[in-house]
């Protein structure tokens, strides 16, 4: 049994995974995250919906080409997942923020869920808000 402060390997490994795939967009390694995602793959965000693998590569992984980097806000594991909070960095100077849950099993990430954030820094001042935000 593992105390509050310390993870057990499997969380280790499951966050090491995680950061792998990230790892893998900012060295354009297409290899490396294939051998990440399980066959059974899906990928789902607020523009696609539980979408495969296939789809994956075909959608996602072409932004790979303009990921310049990550700084990891936080990297929780909790079960079988990893919520990943990061600031993305393109190559062409614009930052924006994302939360990520990644489902990892048998060494594999078998799902992602992507929640967009913002642009960093925030179009908002500090305390405000930005006017013209859709209504839901």
């Amino acid at each position: 049994m593992t105390t509050p402060h310390e993870s057990s390997v499997t969380d280790r490994d499951s966050t090491e995974i995680a950061k792998r795939s990230y790892r893998a967009y900012v060295e354009k390694d297409r290899s490396a995250i294939e051998r990440l995602l399980a066959e059974d793959f899906h990928f789902t965000s607020p523009l696609d919906n539980r979408i495969d693998r296939k789809t994956y590569f075909e959608r996602c992984w072409p932004n790979s080409g303009w990921i310049d980097g990550f700084d990891f806000i936080a990297v929780v594991p909790s079960d079988d997942r990893v919520y990943v909070t990061y600031v993305g960095h393109s190559d062409r100077g614009r930052s924006f923020r994302n939360t990520e849950v990644l489902t990892v099993r048998d060494g594999k990430i078998v799902e992602v869920e992507v929640y967009f954030g913002w642009n960093v820094p925030h179009p908002a001042r500090s305390g405000g808000f930005v006017e013209d935000a859709p209504q839901v």
